[in-house]
């Protein structure tokens, strides 16, 4: 907007209306054809006639618009802005614009745009606006054309039930094609046999995608470039996890940066603002509660969010008759037995019970099974044979301290510090307890013989 004073006094005038003067200046001497001016000003001839007699009329002027400085036809009221803030300030205090406005169309009918909700709460200041940040370049990768070709998965540990309860993990099933939530499931910690728990609930609903995307968690990938060895691999150089999706066909992809795995860590922030909330407003506290309200979520959330894939067709195939998940799904070890018959797992001294002399199952390999839910089987192979489930007792647990990895560290403190505090609560409350007057305690008569 600039000011002009070529008339009496000063006109605000914005670049588009200054720039009129001159080309009306010659319109009015004639020195310029109408469809000459139209073709300049992209403008039908009527409307520059119109012009041009305003601009005789009244001058510069004129050629002002002549809505400058009223209020819009449009403008939501000031009282409605105003009620909406102090349900804000009340229910929906730490909500984005975005959310807070979806809660107000859901439950109050609110019928004005983001941007203004937006605005009203910049000026009360509920929402602080963000810096725009530098953008990172990172090169573009389109979509898979089918559902099922690609599924990243991830774990987000996270404060999900804020201070209302433990502090635990969601992991994350989302596809490449749709941006579809296939699956999520809270856990305590990102481990294999969530995973394998995660996985089970998500093939038995939608079958088997071509391949899984991750990070380079040792869930996923051998970390140890020394000898291709590790603790949580097999002798076939996979970790259980690998070893479970190459039996089942399924392809494991490791992506070089978060950036590369996008999708799933963009969900991640998002289920972080919105599920938080979402659990907050329906009072769910405990990780159980939390799994059966996940699948109303996802429902809700793909609604919104999912969108269509290039190729109709789904890539997801069936489970065969031969895979059974059951079996699968599980972390299997190969241990030697020692002459008094004994392995030791996890910390954990076990000895076989057989009706057999000691002496023929001395230094035999045995397997040990663990399933998702954490149950333990020791298997004797038997040439080809079907595995024998033996048995055995458990004669030890060695004190050693647990290995953990990076990721799950904070969140063992955090556990550990919880249950200490909710056990000081206790012991404080029953020390501070005495027996009421009428209580059976005090209620005992001496006998006198």
């Amino acid at each position: 907007m600039i000011k002009s004073n070529l008339m009496k006094g000063f006109l605000t005038m914005s670049n588009k209306e200054v720039n009129r003067i001159s080309i009306m200046e010659k319109l009015v001497k004639k020195e310029i054809k109408q469809r000459k001016v139209a073709k300049v000003l992209g403008l039908s001839i009527r409307q520059v006639r119109r012009l041009k007699k305003r601009y005789k009329r009244e001058g510069t002027k004129g050629l002002i618009h002549k809505n400058r400085g009223r209020a819009s036809n449009r403008r939501v009221p000031s009282e409605e802005i105003n009620h909406a803030i102090e349900i804000i300030k009340k229910c929906y205090w730490d909500f984005g614009p975005t959310f807070a406005l979806e809660k107000l169309q859901e439950y109050y009918e609110v019928a004005f745009g983001r941007e203004t909700l937006r605005k009203a709460m910049i000026k009360a200041e509920i929402w602080k606006p963000k810096r725009q940040k530098r953008p990172k370049i990172h090169q573009m990768r389109k979509r898979r054309d089918q559902r099922g070709e690609l599924v990243q998965i991830d774990g987000s540990p996270h404060a999900w039930f804020e201070d209302r309860g433990l502090k635990c993990c969601l992991l994350v099933f989302i596809d490449d094609a749709t941006s579809e939530l296939l699956w999520l499931e809270f856990a305590e910690n990102e481990t294999t046999n969530a995973y394998f728990k995660s996985v089970f609930g998500y093939l038995k609903k939608d079958g088997k995608p071509l391949a899984f995307y991750s990070d380079k968690h040792s869930i996923f990938r051998i970390n140890n470039s020394k000898d291709g060895s590790s603790a949580t691999s097999d002798s076939n150089g996979l970790t259980q996890f690998g070893r479970a999706m190459e039996k089942l066909g399924i392809e494991l992809i490791a992506a070089n940066t978060a950036q590369a795995k996008g999708r799933v860590e963009k969900a991640n922030l998002t289920l972080q603002d919105r599920l938080v909330k979402e659990l907050r407003l329906r009072g769910i506290n405990t990780i159980e509660e939390a799994n059966k309200y996940l699948p109303e979520f996802i429902k809700e959330f793909n609604r919104k969010f999912a969108v269509k894939p290039k190729d109709p067709e789904d890539a997801h195939r069936p489970l065969l008759a031969t895979e059974n998940l059951e079996e699968i799904l599980m972390k299997k070890y190969t241990r030697i037995l020692s002459k008094n018959l004994e392995l030791q797992y996890k910390n954990i001294l076990y000895q076989i019970q057989t009706k057999r002399p000691t002496y023929a199952m001395r230094n035999a390999r045995v397997i040990v099974v663990e399933d998702r839910f954490g149950k333990i089987k020791i298997c004797y192979q038997v040439s080809n044979l079907e595995p024998k489930e033996l048995r055995y007792k458990i004669l030890t647990r060695n004190p050693k301290s647990e290995i953990i990895n990076t990721k799950l560290l904070n969140v063992k403190v955090d556990n550990i510090k919880k249950k200490q505090q909710m056990l000081n609560m206790t012991l404080e409350s029953k020390s501070k307890w005495k027996p009421a007057p009428d209580h059976p305690w005090r209620q005992y008569a001496y006998r006198i013989s």
